[in-house]
């Protein structure tokens, strides 16, 4: 699922406008916070999120809310979307809608076990309703919990529960009686409410169940819980509206056995001659991708061979097909190919910590010095750039000859920094790379196309790449907020310059941006240090990549994620608990998750890696602190030993919970359930358990929730999504390949004579067993299609 954020004239807040930012939840689960747009009522976001979601999911919701740095964010309205609504048009979703109006009883979440029985005595009928438990209830009160009480509704009558107190998991374990009374059969309707002491109750949620359920199959089981039935109120557009892009594609995952033979035809794909294979997995893939679909199903194939230790011979075998069919070195890698996809993917995946030790310290200079540069005499804004002036009103050469100069001095720096740092690029890249330039040498040899050789690299490498992440460095987690106008103008000015330098200047002086030319020396300048720099990157050894697949997804001595968090002292107890969380920086690689008090300098206390049974979210009850996980490690001796940390938002909270669950996917004794609150006052906070050894109440997860760059390797979802777009070329294989149109083509290849009849009947082999692998994997989900156990793979990214 892909939602990207977009708005329109929202109703100010208190100073005539908003600091807006969207929380994006999932039934009941925030899984996504965007970047704060200070003082604005028509933000953009631009941010895309891919959530994996359960199967069983219901709703998505979208909420806009006005930050406010004193006192809680006020919420300006919400959009909510079903999942038979996102489901409705498979191209997804991808237009404004009005915000509504959030109404506390529609703000519920949780889930309700019931067991109801019809019984049938001389004095009529009676139904037996077995109130067992609930969990993950609303918090209502200003402790983060509530006190629930439960009613229940059949016909006229109805009767009540007695009160948990502070609780949102209660356990009441009571047996409610109600008798029929005359009359046509009536639903039964259970609600639950939060007992207040002073002033009305708050609605938790409510289920109903319509008199033929009651007589045919009585409900018994979890049951989530429902808001009062009422359409959303559309106030018109009053309160602004939300532009979404979302599209979801829901699939199942079969046992790994079952992609075995597929994995194999794509892993032999890349062993052969990609330019005469026409039959493979990989060849009917590249024709059958369109633009809205390759750069989903270039990431899942660099993450499939990732995973097998073959991404180098993945991306030499597409790099090489395009070059093939490239007869113009000019459009080298210049369209949205497969192969174009595949590169700029595989350099987002194994080359993001590359991109921020090269880009980071010039790009948090530029937004921290905020100065004003132009050069563009249409959009010069010469009041603005009166600060930069002691003399009055600055002219437009003033103004010019300033941004000049800091427009230089920051590119020197971003150019020094790329120039110098061929050593620090991951060898994979760099491997990646070399290949790339030989097959570009081998096909375009002469001397005029002597440039095309670094303009190959260099297309990817700052076109792709740097230029991007300048541009928009949130999306690329350099940043934790946008832009504001003035940086983002400058950010674009860096962006250009450092895009015309990796077209080796080609292309300067042409196109409609004259004003740019006071920058054009410099560039010329760089692009010698770029061409030496181009030619240490790919002076590397070709080692041979490992042919089977990557025991664990992060590298031992690598460090993946790091940063301070606030970690809660052992064992601390008392009414202060909030205030037992000390703040500590934190380093995980693949075999260590460390603490100190600071980055350097201290010795740090370390948790094995392999260690870890668990990496679960906290509820904020829990010590009235959100965005709160823990880490459940098992020593030698058996004991369960948990972490609590504290992140600095959701999104901060999600990023650590992929990277620590990537990083011990490997580990095989995980826990199936734990408690997602804190043992407390001789309890669970979560389901008032008294005893610490208490199994847990709520199941754990394996996957991340965030689709970052950090997710992890998940072969069998990837397999499943070739497989899926391979289906749909399933009849183009048979005609093009087995029922050759050609007569003389056909009767060369019947009689085993001419130049083309061997390759002719290798493609033919291929093809066939390629679609016999596809005709058992067709079979084995036809098997599979009424269990229930899978999990949701994501498809086409949205357009």
């Amino acid at each position: 699922m892909e939602p990207h954020f977009h708005t329109r004239t929202l109703r100010p807040h208190g100073s005539g406008s908003s600091d807006p930012y969207c929380l994006v939840k999932v039934d009941d689960e925030v899984v996504a916070r965007t970047a704060t747009v200070w003082r604005s009522l028509s933000p953009f976001w631009g941010e895309e999120y891919t959530v994996h979601l359960p199967l069983d999911f219901h709703h998505l919701a979208f909420y806009v809310l006005d930050e406010d740095t004193v006192g809680h964010d006020d919420v300006i309205g919400k959009i909510s979307l079903s999942k038979e609504a996102i489901m409705a048009d498979p191209r997804g979703i991808d237009s404004w809608i009005n915000l509504s109006r959030v109404n506390p009883d529609a703000e519920v979440q949780g889930e309700v076990r019931l067991a109801v029985r019809l019984l049938q005595d001389v004095h009529g009928r009676c139904l037996r309703c077995h109130l067992l438990q609930a969990r993950d209830l609303a918090p209502r009160d200003m402790s983060g919990t509530s006190d629930p009480f439960a009613r229940i509704f059949w016909g006229s009558q109805s009767l009540e529960s007695s009160i948990i107190k502070k609780t949102r998991f209660p356990h009441w374990d009571e047996v409610l009686e109600l008798r029929e009374v005359p009359g046509s059969p009536t639903p039964l309707r259970v609600e639950l409410w939060d007992w207040d002491m002073v002033g009305k109750n708050d609605f938790l949620g409510m289920v109903e169940f319509p008199a033929q359920i009651l007589q045919h199959k009585p409900p018994d089981g979890w049951f989530r819980l429902q808001p009062f039935p009422s359409a959303e109120e559309d106030c018109g557009g009053s309160l602004g509206a939300l532009r979404l892009k979302v599209r979801l594609a829901e699939d199942r995952v079969l046992p790994s056995q079952y992609y075995r033979p597929l994995m194999a035809l794509l892993l032999e794909s890349v062993r052969g001659s990609p330019e005469e294979d026409t039959a493979s997995p990989l060849a009917v893939l590249e024709e059958l991708t369109s633009g809205d679909c390759r750069q989903d199903l270039a990431t899942k194939l660099v993450k499939l061979f990732l995973g097998q230790g073959l991404a180098g011979p993945f991306l030499d075998y597409l790099t090489r097909r395009e070059v093939a069919r490239t007869t113009d070195p000019n459009t080298l890698f210049r369209s949205n190919s497969l192969a174009s996809k595949a590169v700029e993917q595989f350099m987002k995946l194994v080359g993001m910590r590359y991109l921020h030790e090269v880009l980071k310290p010039v790009l948090n200079r530029v937004f921290e010095e905020k100065k004003y540069m132009e050069l563009d005499p249409g959009k010069m804004d010469l009041g603005r750039a009166r600060r930069i002036s002691f003399k009055g009103m600055p002219s437009e050469e003033q103004v010019r000859e300033t941004s000049l100069g800091l427009l230089t001095g920051y590119l020197g720096l971003i150019v020094d920094a790329v120039v110098s740092s061929a050593g620090r690029c991951p060898p994979t890249m760099r491997l990646a790379f070399r290949r790339l330039r030989q097959c570009v040498e081998e096909h375009f040899p002469a001397t005029e196309h002597e440039d095309v050789k670094y303009l190959a690299v260099s297309g990817f490498l700052f076109l792709r790449f740097f230029a991007p992440a300048i541009l928009t460095p949130k999306l690329f987690d350099l940043r934790d907020q946008h832009a504001d106008p003035q940086t983002s103008r400058s950010l674009l000015l860096l962006a250009k310059a450092v895009q015309s330098i990796g077209n080796l200047g080609q292309q300067l002086g042409q196109g409609k941006e004259l004003w740019m030319a006071p920058l054009h020396p410099f560039l010329l300048q760089s692009v010698a240090r770029v061409r030496d720099f181009l030619d240490q990157l790919v002076d590397v050894q070709e080692d041979e990549e490992a042919g089977g697949p990557a025991r664990a997804l992060v590298p031992p001595s690598v460090t993946v994620r790091e940063g301070f968090l606030l970690k809660r002292k052992e064992e601390s107890g008392g009414l202060a608990a909030r205030f037992a969380f000390k703040k500590r920086y934190f380093r995980l690689s693949g075999e260590t998750l460390s603490y100190a008090k600071g980055p350097e300098g201290q010795v740090p206390t370390s948790i094995p890696v392999s260690h870890i049974c668990a990496v679960e979210r906290v509820d904020e009850g829990a010590f009235q602190l959100p965005h709160v996980m823990q880490v459940v490690t098992q020593d030698s001796a058996g004991m369960l030993h948990t972490t609590y940390l504290q992140c600095k938002n959701v999104n901060d909270l999600n990023q650590w919970l992929s990277a620590l669950r990537k990083a011990s996917a490997p580990n095989q004794d995980k826990l199936a359930a734990c408690h997602p609150g804190a043992f407390r006052g001789g309890r669970w906070t979560c389901c008032l358990q008294a005893e610490r050894s208490a199994a847990g109440c709520s199941r754990t997860h394996a996957a991340v929730t965030l689709g970052d760059w950090s997710d992890p390797l998940d072969p069998d979802a990837e397999a499943q999504m070739v497989y899926r777009q391979l289906l749909l070329g399933r009849d183009q294989l048979r005609l093009t390949v087995l029922e050759e149109p050609n007569p003389d083509a056909a009767s060369e290849a019947d009689t085993g004579q001419g130049p083309c009849s061997e390759a002719l009947a290798r493609q033919r082999a291929a093809a066939a067993h390629l679609l016999e692998v596809l005709e058992d994997l067709d079979h084995a989900h036809e098997k599979f299609q009424w269990q229930g156990q899978g999990k949701v793979a994501l498809g086409c990214r949205g357009p």
